[in-house]
């Protein structure tokens, strides 16, 4: 085995960052990595140094806590900085990100959550329709990819005339690195603008969905005005990329050995453990949001100053041996818990609407298609270049109709 750092980026490292985790678990758990414009982070790798991290209230979230290099180096989500996109609850601390949180998840109640559910429910099985039409079908453009965000258009109450527009814009925050920061840029000033005329609209007319709940925040004092377009963004980023990369990765895992598919289509109790696996062992973030220590400390033996960045690895904590028996085995139903969602106060208020949207859309497939199987080799595909998510771009199949 190679005693140097392996690569951790590049195509290689995309479509299988695994071996390149295993290495740092077992040589060089914290290791200092190298970011675009002179920054650099430490990237911490096994389960139970990641849990810490993770749950430390002195690993603060406000960029404003990360050191000079790394704020010169204009990192960090929604790929900018300025306040009317960034100041949601991933980006502060408490008290500010109870308060934040508190209003938030008022998008997650029981009762809106069944009529999500519903609509889910719909738009997947006019999905699968399609896909059944379709000669050549891609699983990720035409449906992981359009049923999260017919759901974030729901929860925040975009018309319908307008989310023809909408999903061309997040497909655009969904498909570019930092290497294409024009494009986001300009996505993201779109996106500053839509979301402003949506408050200014539910300002002038109340609305029953979150983006009302927001407003009527703002306008009890509760929120600030940036705090509100700040949290509809995030909704779009963090609530869609995420549950994108989550029903695609589900779908490789599962058709990547058929066996798997078989077994879920024999046993639908699995459906929802099937769900957990996938988490575990392909995160759909591949590390979690900046951290920045609020004092000098120790993570696994390695010395961190205030303010130096810090990413934890959930797909690298997901298959740590210290944590797990056959951590690289899929094994659904076997009741270890996951840090995909994250831990402690920033765990995601997502989590369970994520899991639904998966588990209707995988279900969805398995009544349709028995024979759905990969229409390319594995190698052939192309995984998202990126620091934080891990997903894939294309899922090719054939539906064995």
């Amino acid at each position: 085995m190679s005693v140097s750092p392996p690569q951790l980026h590049g195509p290689e490292f995309e479509a299988d960052p695994h071996p390149a985790y295993r290495w740092l678990r077992e040589h060089s758990p914290v290791h200092r990595v190298d970011l675009p414009g002179g920054a650099w982070a430490w990237l911490v790798t096994r389960h139970a140094d990641a849990r810490r991290v993770l749950a430390d209230p002195d690993m603060l979230k406000d960029p404003a806590a990360g050191d000079a290099a790394w704020r010169a180096a204009g990192l960090g989500l929604p790929y900018d900085h300025r306040p009317s996109l960034v100041r949601s609850m991933v980006n502060v601390d408490a008290p500010d990100h109870t308060r934040l949180r508190r209003v938030a998840g008022g998008a997650f109640t029981p009762r809106r959550v069944r009529a999500l559910k519903e609509s889910a429910e719909r738009v997947t099985a006019d999905l699968v329709d399609r896909i059944a039409a379709s000669d050549r079908p891609d699983l990720v453009r035409d449906l992981a990819y359009p049923l999260p965000i017919a759901i974030i258009c729901d929860i925040l109450g975009v018309p319908g005339a307008d989310r023809p527009e909408f999903h061309r814009r997040a497909a655009v925050i969904d498909s570019s690195s930092y290497e294409e920061m024009e494009a986001v840029a300009a996505t993201t000033d779109w996106f500053d603008r839509y979301l402003g005329e949506l408050v200014e609209a539910r300002l002038s007319e109340p609305s029953d969905d979150l983006l009302g709940d927001l407003v009527e925040a703002h306008r009890s004092g509760e929120l600030s005005r940036d705090e509100v377009t700040s949290t509809a963004f995030l909704l779009l980023v963090a609530g869609h990329e995420t549950t994108v990369a989550l029903i695609g990765n589900m779908l490789f895992t599962l058709l990547r050995r058929p066996e798997r598919w078989e077994r879920l289509r024999a046993d639908r109790a699995l459906l929802g453990p099937a769900v957990e696996e996938t988490l575990r062992l392909e995160s759909p973030l591949q590390n979690a949001t900046w951290r920045f220590p609020r004092k000098p400390t120790t993570v696994g033996g390695v010395a961190l100053e205030a303010g130096e960045p810090v990413l934890v690895s959930l797909l690298s904590a997901g298959r740590d041996p210290g944590r797990y028996d056959d951590a690289d085995g899929f094994r659904p139903g076997r009741g270890d818990a996951h840090l995909a969602f994250g831990h402690g106060a920033h765990f995601c208020v997502g989590a369970q609407l994520a899991r639904m949207e998966a588990r209707v859309a995988v279900g969805a497939l398995l009544d349709r298609f028995p024979g759905l199987r990969l229409a390319v080799d594995e190698s052939e595909l192309r995984w998202w270049p990126s620091m934080i998510m891990h997903g894939l771009f294309a899922l090719p199949v054939r539906t064995g109709r």
